[in-house]
């Protein structure tokens, strides 16, 4: 039994087609197959092309997958991956003007090369399986999923993108930024800035500045990969300092790579300058502790400059002596926070007063009470067995006084003896559930100050985010241009991760999760080659709508 169609020319020279369903049997009288009708369905326009369509799938519901695929031998599956992360991802690439923009920096280059494509690869890359710019061209593209872009993608390609990049990286950064807050209405009035180090899978550092291929700009970069203070305990191996800036919902701002012996407080005057000229308005930089020198302050405070920085409690400073103890009544702003205002007058004529608020956890008080109880009882007992040692100095004195846990609460005697020092161990205890920040703005309130700097954690996220989801580290690239625009294409997927946060209020780790039900799967037949969507689960579907991008369509290719 099949579908018979038989075409008709009329007097007018114009053909119409009529559809029939029919069926060959055999004539025994004739001993030859005939084709019998069994139904006419009329002429083809689409309202009897629809008819035949409900028909066919009330037929295919009587019928499981099994039983269609075996009804045709030739019909066959050839693959199928994951699509719906990628979908998502290259729509929120469309909706930030990333394509736009990307794509005039290229004809700028006046380059025929597909390094949009190439660019938005790598940025979904990070988003979605994390790995090298040879695994993303070799393995990922090809193979793990639907990207058809990717044919006409080459290796070099890819680092060309990234050449690209690192050029335009300020045009980029700032017309990405802008369209992302005027499309998400982001609050632009709190800037978070904060530092970190990412190290480098090399013994030696570099010695000499470096320059830029022409495709990168050709500009100078000082030796970057450099020891350091390591953020992450690898201090054996070189690494670079990455500054970012985000707003108070975790949009990311701007970057900034530094070389890796760079200390944090040095690199506010650059911030601060390039940020300048954004034409942020009335724009608060909060900043920790590690910011704070009277030198930063000044370039804070400059052209009206308003900033938000916490301060070190380090016994013998103006804060410790004259902050933190300062008799007055705690007021409570949360279950867990509680702020008092302190004003410190100027040091001379004419210097303005400095404005500070202590803020008090009395969950944290509690918690660095009863770690700090713990950790006196294992020095007492650690003591203790030195002592029936017998031995002045031995080799354990010397890891207890280069232990971090252990050492602020060790005395040395002459003799080369240790001893617990209890004058440290309540010097500590004055600043149990206390941070104390500054700020030149006097139109916040101490609680705005409190919970705006309390807010400073939304770059830590964009940190834990950076290094365990996307791996922004460790870093195999070895010029200095490449390291930059690995760095900015990671921040460049941060961006797209944070964007589809906000609208479903979750995390991307869930949302990639859901995302990656809908499958596109490939059949081919002796007819030819048909490229298909699944169909949406409910969760999926959910995702979507939440982000207000449309389902993709069911046939994606055809031939």
């Amino acid at each position: 039994m099949f579908l018979r169609e038989t075409k008709r020319r009329l007097t007018d020279g114009a053909s119409v087609s009529y559809y029939q369903l029919a069926e060959n049997i055999w004539d025994p009288k004739t001993q030859r197959p005939e084709t019998r009708i069994l139904y006419n369905f009329g002429r083809v326009d689409e309202a009897a092309r629809e008819r035949l369509r409900r028909l066919a799938r009330s037929i295919l519901r009587r019928a499981s997958p099994e039983e269609v695929v075996a009804a045709d031998p030739s019909f066959v599956l050839e693959d199928a991956w994951p699509h719906g992360g990628l979908y998502v991802l290259e729509a929120l690439w469309e909706r930030l003007g990333l394509r736009e923009v990307v794509q005039g920096c290229v004809r700028a280059e006046r380059s025929q090369a597909p390094l949009e494509r190439a660019l938005f690869a790598m940025v979904a890359n990070r988003s979605l399986a994390p790995r090298s710019k040879l695994y993303c061209y070799e393995q990922w593209m090809r193979e793990e999923v639907y990207f058809s872009a990717g044919a006409g993608i080459d290796l070099h390609h890819l680092y060309r993108a990234m050449d690209l990049l690192e050029k335009h990286h300020e045009t980029i950064e700032r017309e990405v930024f802008w369209r992302t807050c005027d499309l998400l209405q982001a609050q632009v009035d709190l800037i978070f800035y904060d530092t970190t180090t990412l190290h480098c899978e090399i013994e030696e550092e570099d010695e000499w500045e470096s320059r830029g291929n022409r495709a990168a700009g050709g500009r100078r970069y000082p030796a970057l990969r450099r020891f350091g203070y390591p953020k992450n305990g690898r201090d054996d191996v070189p690494q670079v300092v990455v500054g970012l800036a985000v707003t108070r919902e975790g949009l990311p701002v701007r970057c900034w790579i530094f070389p890796g012996n760079t200390v944090d407080v040095t690199t506010v005057e650059q911030v601060k300058a390039d940020l300048r000229g954004w034409q942020l308005g009335r724009c608060v930089f909060v900043g920790d502790a590690g910011m704070v020198s009277a030198e930063n302050l000044q370039h804070l405070a400059a052209g009206g400059g308003r900033y938000l920085l916490g301060t070190r409690l380090k016994a013998g400073d103006e804060v410790t002596k004259h902050v933190v103890n300062r008799p007055g009544r705690y007021r409570p702003v949360q279950d867990n926070l509680r702020v008092k205002e302190v004003w410190v007058p100027g040091r001379g004529a004419g210097e303005r007063r400095r404005r500070y608020v202590v803020c008090f956890n009395p969950q944290e008080a509690e918690h660095q009470r009863r770690h700090r109880a713990r950790i006196v009882r294992l020095l007492e007992a650690e003591l203790a067995a030195l002592g029936r040692a017998g031995v002045d100095h031995p080799k354990r004195a010397c890891e207890l006084m280069a232990s971090m846990r252990f050492r602020p609460y060790l005395r040395q005697l002459k003799g080369g003896r240790l001893r617990l020092d209890r004058r440290a161990v309540r010097e500590a205890a004055r600043y149990d559930g206390k941070f104390v920040v500054t700020s030149n703005d006097d139109t916040l309130t101490a609680e705005d100050m409190a919970l705006g700097y309390k807010q400073l954690l939304r770059v830590e996220q964009s940190w834990r985010e950076l290094k365990s989801g996307i791996r922004v580290r460790p870093m195999f690239h070895w010029v200095a241009h490449r390291i930059h625009a690995h760095v900015r294409l990671s921040v460049l997927s941060l961006l797209l991760e944070r964007v589809a946060e906000r609208a479903c209020q979750d995390t991307w780790r869930n949302i990639r999760d859901r995302l990656e039900q809908l499958k596109v799967a490939v059949f081919r037949s002796p007819h030819g080659r048909l490229v298909q969507t699944s169909e949406l689960r409910p969760e999926t579907l959910k995702v979507l709508n939440q982000l207000k991008i449309k389902p993709p369509p069911t046939v994606l290719e055809a031939s």
